[in-house]
């Protein structure tokens, strides 16, 4: 039987433009994966919500110099803009929502048809997606991508699976704001997703289909009254408010049903995530690859998702 095949999938925009050179070489370096497809996928639409304020936003230009510089030294093999044509706007939404959507993106300026595109252009059995800025250690010959696989084959359940978020505990805790059961079988069993990092079975993923259209709460309390489907119809008619995230929506489907996100539990291999990407970080990110690349995490980092920043310095 034929391996299974996997696209991996990395969305780049203008706010990722201080760290990009840095983080998208390395992400493909440690997964050292034969991906069928690498793919880089450039959101050309204007910054919104609190994309506008990011610190060190670069031009579309530099975008576009960037990813053509990714591609021409190998490290992805495809660069495709979001296609924001009303055609595939509409016939995407259509699939994943059920219906039209005026907005493209949530209500923090995320690209929520940009994330879509990227499960669509995949035209393998398996989608990795990291965003940009994720940070990843995996042990020297061990593939958590392989062990993911295996895990969704055997686990009909498990609707996304990725590697422990942070480095591993003593005692297999994990520091989440959310609840999760660890289940004996070498993994997390969690009822909520998150977009930052995911590996998905395309098909089982299609399973999902239409997920529920959520909306930021209306400052006029008779409006947040109404069904989620009169809401989507004036939003169509008036383009008032805002769409939550598409992690929500994923999250709000998982909760009703069978399936769980998965987190594999092996200490081989575990990300982090920076929440400040100021200067002082930009500064410091080749150092931060480096020691993450050889295993090393300050004790404070243990268990946590986002980057203890300071700790890595002392």
């Amino acid at each position: 039987m034929a391996s299974p095949t996997c696209s991996l999938s990395i969305l780049a925009a203008r706010t990722d433009v201080p760290f990009m050179m840095h983080t998208i070489p390395h992400l493909v370096r440690t997964c050292n994966f034969p991906f069928t497809q690498r793919l880089l996928a450039i959101d050309t639409a204007p910054l919104s919500g609190d994309k506008v304020g990011r610190p060190g936003i670069g031009s579309q230009e530099e975008v576009r110099a960037n990813c053509d510089q990714l591609l021409k030294s190998g490290v992805v093999d495809t660069v495709s803009d979001i296609d924001y044509s009303e055609a595939y706007h509409n016939r995407v939404y259509a699939k994943h929502f059920g219906r039209r959507i005026r907005q493209t993106h949530n209500y923090k300026g995320y690209p929520i048809l940009g994330t879509l595109f990227k499960i669509e252009e995949a035209k393998t059995d398996y989608v990795l997606h990291f965003d940009s800025d994720m940070m990843l250690y995996q042990a020297p010959g061990y593939s958590w991508i392989e062990e993911g696989m295996e895990l969704i084959q055997k686990h009909p359940e498990i609707m996304a699976i990725r590697p422990l978020a942070g480095p591993p505990t003593m005692d297999g805790s994990l520091y989440q704001q959310v609840p999760y059961e660890r289940d004996p079988n070498g993994f997390y069993r969690f009822k909520f997703f998150s977009s930052r990092a995911y590996l998905i079975n395309v098909q089982r993923f299609e399973e999902l289909l239409p997920l529920p259209i959520l909306w930021r709460s209306y400052r006029n309390q008779v409006l947040n009254q109404l069904p989620n489907t009169v809401k989507t119809t004036l939003n169509y008619f008036t383009g008032k408010n805002a769409l939550d995230s598409w992690e929500i929506m994923v999250s709000k489907r998982i909760e009703n049903d069978k399936y769980v996100r998965a987190v594999i539990d092996s200490p081989k291999a575990w990300t982090v995530h920076p929440k400040d990407r100021g200067p002082e970080f930009i500064a410091a990110l080749p150092q931060l690859i480096e020691k993450i690349e050889a295993g090393w995490y300050p004790p404070e980092q243990a268990g946590h998702y986002d980057l203890q920043f300071k700790a890595w310095l002392s």
